[in-house]
């Protein structure tokens, strides 16, 4: 009998904690107090008054779920618009948007901005949709993605839906930084130990697993800062260092001018069969569309700002994605049309500008403007490292919570942490192809996350007249961007069929 008791309890308190976990429950916001009966019924939320609610409530409370204050995405509500702002640049800016000119190489100047423009106004409006069904009216704040997506399309739907996506974008994006941040080490140690006849200490050169390993250790060693409110200063790292090699990159393609034979034409005249340019145009949008990302940490940093009746979340969140965009579309755009003014269709499609650079300039900068560049790559995966993997040691830190009923020791979380990293560490060395397959796992995570899921949840949730103009446009861009999602995906499949992937397991 205990242990069926303990099993009903344990049942109990995941269901409180997957459908109130992050009320607010501090007045005057939020008045929403949540009761678990005794006689094991159907969980009741009652509406009080604004007033101060009992100890005998607050203990009750206490004791039937973790309380947000437990949790390191909300462990910590005193934010500002500013330190939104240092995050939302860390986790969106990033090395996937050095691929941009390839895509224009594809699609040529007037389709490449048209599509660039499209997608970089697309997810913006999307943002600002997630950042207003972050807080309802009653004060209930939604700090994850997954949760907002099971209180819009129900448990199991919004599980099935939201649940992989989520869980790839922050651990996978981790396994992306760790194989380009050790990947970019590897080549700064080259880079530095050249000698001036072109040959390099290549056998006195630690491995690429070396190379891991000493990315993994130092993202793991900045990890232990408690909570994501206290790595602002390395999210202002890292939006510093992001904006300064997108800079470089364009700025110093433009000033030491274009290689001979730079031609602009696109490469669709090089194809012959119209699948094949079907393909090609498909794989540049997906290019384009996956350069914008952080959509999945959204409600995670605004779940970091204070809210009252004075200025809610929302208007300090608006505030910081205002300023972050301006300086992400002082970014993405130059960066695209600088670097294909500067490459035109020779531009390598592998990496972008991080491989065209050093490969048609290298004897025009020394060295140490090429290893400052790559330094500043990896100071920028090593501090977005920390926003991706934030949501991740949440949920562990719950799963936590949830069992024992009590706040997380420092040492347990240290153990989740290390243990993270050891795992993420272990699928870059296993996989280190994965970013060849970007397009394909990303048009199935990223483009239905970040392009449709924000349209259908607010349609879920506010509920606008039928077949108003509000809701007809935002079921045509939910269903535009689900559309897209797949066509990706076909496009993706098809290049890997056509080209081929080198799948070299273990030899990184």
């Amino acid at each position: 009998m205990g242990k069926v008791a303990d099993e009903s309890e344990y049942l109990r308190t995941e269901v409180a904690l997957l459908q109130f976990s992050d009320a607010n429950f501090k007045p005057p916001l939020s008045p929403l107090f949540i009761h678990i009966h005794d006689d094991h019924q159907t969980d009741t939320t009652s509406f009080g008054s604004e007033s101060e609610p009992s100890s005998e409530q607050q203990q009750n409370e206490q004791q039937q779920h973790p309380k947000d204050e437990w949790l390191p995405l909300t462990e910590s509500r005193n934010g500002n618009a500013y330190y939104a702002a240092f995050h939302i640049l860390n986790s969106n800016i990033g090395f996937q948007a050095l691929v941009l000119p390839v895509a224009f190489a594809t699609l040529g100047w007037s389709w490449g901005s048209v599509c660039l423009s499209i997608a970089f106004i697309w997810q913006l409006y999307t943002i600002f949709l997630l950042i207003d069904l972050h807080e309802s009216v009653s004060g209930k704040r939604q700090s994850r993605y997954l949760f907002l997506a099971m209180s819009a399309f129900g448990e199991k739907l919004g599980k099935i839906a939201a649940l992989f996506p989520v869980m790839y974008l922050s651990g996978g994006s981790c396994v992306m930084f760790i194989i380009t941040g050790g990947g970019t080490m590897k080549q700064l140690f080259k880079t530095l130990c050249e000698n001036h006849n072109g040959t390099t200490c290549d056998t006195h050169s630690p491995t690429g697993v070396e190379w891991f390993l000493v990315f993994t250790c130092l993202a793991i060693l900045i990890a232990q800062l408690p909570n994501l409110n206290s790595m602002a200063a390395v999210s202002l790292v890292g939006a510093a260092v992001s904006i300064s090699y997108c800079t470089l990159f364009w700025s110093l393609s433009v000033k030491k001018g274009r290689p001979v034979g730079v031609s602009y034409n696109t490469t669709l005249v090089q194809q012959e069969q119209t699948l094949v340019k079907i393909s090609d145009i498909l794989n540049a949008i997906g290019i384009i569309v996956l350069a914008f990302r952080g959509h999945n940490v959204v409600l995670e940093i605004q779940g970091t700002l204070p809210s009252n009746f004075k200025e809610t979340s929302k208007e300090l969140m608006r505030r910081g994605v205002t300023i972050s965009y301006i300086l992400i579309a002082m970014c993405v755009f130059p960066l695209s049309i600088a670097g294909f003014w500067a490459y035109g269709n020779q531009i390598p499609s592998d990496r972008g500008l991080l491989t065209a650079f050093p490969q048609f300039h290298k004897q025009q900068v020394t060295k140490f403007s090429i290893g400052a560049i790559y330094v500043l790559v990896i100071l920028h995966c090593l501090s977005s490292f920390q926003v991706y993997a934030m949501p991740v040691f949440d949920n562990l830190e719950l799963r936590y919570t949830t069992l024992k009923n009590k706040k997380c020791p420092r040492i347990v979380r240290t153990c989740f942490r290390l243990c993270f990293g050891g795992f993420t560490f272990f699928i870059a060395v296993t996989f280190p192809f994965l970013p060849s397959l970007a397009a394909l796992i990303g048009g199935m995570t990223l483009v239905p996350l970040t392009y449709a899921y924000p349209c259908f949840m607010w349609l879920a949730i506010k509920k606008p007249r039928t077949r108003g103009i509000v809701w007809c446009f935002n079921l045509v861009l939910g269903c535009s961007g689900m559309v897209l999602s797949v066509l990706l995906v076909a496009a993706a499949i098809r290049t890997l069929a056509d080209k081929g992937l080198n799948a070299n397991f273990f030899k990184p």
